[in-house]
């Protein structure tokens, strides 16, 4: 289809294809990480509704996120939607538009003591998207020792697990159908596929919504592990329930299960080249 510029080589869109995650390296310029890093300050001075403090009360540093902010934060909603991000995102899933669906900050201060376990984002959401891509992007230098780690080819096992509280690791429900039950972390642990992405402020790691993914404490690091997460699907995205409480916790208003998210809070997205 030709969709591949100097911002995603062409092997870097097959590596996500095949791989279900990529790092690139140096995409996003200075001026949107400081744009971006003034409007995670701002945001974390004034949490949404849906923010959480996984440390809150514990002798240990921050570990705070929050998510779907871009309206009250134009950093946000102008990276989102114009400019390098929208347009790796399309090209990583190999078309010409989509929909941005949210972003998600993730703030790990020194000495945070808990662990992002293991999980895939796809059943904590209100969609069902086959086509999709989240661009963890990071605001601060990521060392091996904190950094994200996924299982490569997961997304195309072809099961959906069922979600886990971050805070305490129990599973929202015992059985859910058309889900299973996430395999402890010892056995994903002995995956010959891990894959670990160090990575600098420019860089960002590409992963799909199913693709397996941990990242450890910050425990002994020394700094802060500011991340800024920015998804996007295909069109074909469609609304759904869960038997869970949703993450964003997103209202149905007029969508059905199985309407299209063509309202104003999923922008449309669109290649420029």
């Amino acid at each position: 289809m030709g969709l591949t510029s100097a911002l995603v080589a062409r092997q870097d869109v097959e590596k996500f294809q095949q791989d279900g995650v990529v790092v690139l390296r140096n995409v996003v310029n200075q001026q949107t990480l400081d744009d971006l890093a003034q409007a995670l300050d701002d945001n974390m001075k004034s949490p949404g509704p849906w923010a959480n403090e996984y440390a809150d009360g514990s002798q240990q540093g921050r570990f705070f996120d929050d998510y779907v902010n871009w309206a009250r934060f134009a950093a946000y909603k102008d990276h989102a939607l114009v400019g390098a991000l929208p347009q790796i995102a399309l090209q990583l899933m190999n078309v010409n538009s989509g929909k941005f669906f949210h972003e998600h900050v993730l703030v790990k201060e020194p000495g945070t003591n808990r662990i992002t376990p293991w999980h895939h984002d796809d059943p904590y959401y209100g969609i069902d998207s086959e086509v999709n891509v989240s661009l963890w992007v990071p605001l601060d230098p990521i060392p091996e020792t904190i950094a994200l780690r996924a299982i490569k080819k997961s997304h195309r096992w072809g099961k959906r697990f069922v979600p886990r509280r971050f805070v305490d690791e129990s599973a929202y429900v015992a059985q859910a159908e058309g889900f299973e039950a996430l395999p402890d972390a010892q056995t994903l642990e002995a995956s010959t596929e891990i894959e670990t992405f160090a990575a600098m402020p420019g860089d960002l790691v590409a992963f799909h919504f199913r693709t397996l993914h941990s990242a450890p404490a910050t425990t002994l690091h020394s700094d802060r592990r500011r991340v800024i997460s920015f998804r996007y699907t295909n069109n074909e995205a469609t609304w759904a329930n869960r038997p869970w409480k949703t993450s964003p916790p997103l209202d149905a208003q007029n969508l059905k299960p199985g309407d299209l998210i063509n309202d104003q809070r999923f922008p449309t997205i669109a290649r420029t080249s």
